[in-house]
């Protein structure tokens, strides 16, 4: 698992933040001033630094450059209002790997992360839930969950399109036996197993719902980003 510290004072977004990213298998250490974040830095071996720079104490421009003069070569990322050249050009001369404006999309910033250590995608999460597609073992709650061969492929064609409509047919295509009956066996069994709702769109076909609603983080922009030391 990827250890990120979050230098971030905003109680709020912090916290979003880390409910966030820790959905999405990472483990998140939160630090709400710079020199309780450079504690952590000695402490602990991380893999990505997030860091705001208006903080407590020791901004985050100060905190990065001292990592850096200390030989810390671990990613880093601002995540910062301020959105002036001067202070663009300032992260990058202390060592930052790359730059965020506020407010940011978070799926932009997962995939920027993602990139930057180079996760193989090879897993696929929803909620408690991870599908490794390579040794094709399900986890919930990191506990194995044990699925048919076909319950597990009908499984993944959700998993690759959640929150869209999935017609019958498409589902068909990984049975030995198709029918309507089976579908919903095999429906039941991967709902009852996995505790997850699976919502049957009368004539169109069945839908995973989306945990996420990304419409939550944007309505709470003006919370997150409308403060002087953000």
């Amino acid at each position: 698992m990827y250890k990120i510290l979050l230098l971030e004072d905003d109680e709020i977004l912090s916290q979003t933040l880390k409910e966030l990213l820790e959905s999405q298998n990472y483990k998140v250490v939160i630090a709400k001033n710079g020199n309780k974040a450079l504690d952590f830095s000695y402490d602990f071996d991380f893999d990505l630094y997030l860091l705001d720079v208006n903080v407590p104490f020791l901004n985050g421009f100060d905190f990065l450059k001292e990592l850096r003069d200390s030989g810390d070569k671990t990613p880093a990322f601002f995540i910062t209002a301020l959105r002036d050249i001067e202070s663009l050009s300032l992260g990058f001369n202390c060592g930052a790997d790359d730059y965020i404006k506020k407010p940011f999309d978070f799926d932009e910033l997962l995939i920027r992360i993602s990139a930057k250590l180079n996760i193989k995608k090879s897993k696929i999460k929803y909620d408690k839930i991870e599908y490794d597609t390579d040794t094709r073992v399900i986890k919930k709650n990191d506990k194995i969950v044990q699925l048919a061969q076909v319950d597990m492929d009908i499984f993944l064609i959700f998993l690759k399109n959640v929150g869209k409509i999935i017609d019958k047919n498409t589902l068909f295509d990984v049975m030995e036996k198709p029918s309507d009956l089976a579908l919903r066996v095999h429906l039941s069994k991967i709902k009852k197993n996995l505790q997850i709702e699976i919502t049957n769109i009368r004539g169109q076909g069945y839908r995973l719902e989306e945990i996420w609603n990304r419409i939550f983080f944007k309505e709470f922009y003006p919370l997150f980003f409308h403060t002087v030391d953000t």
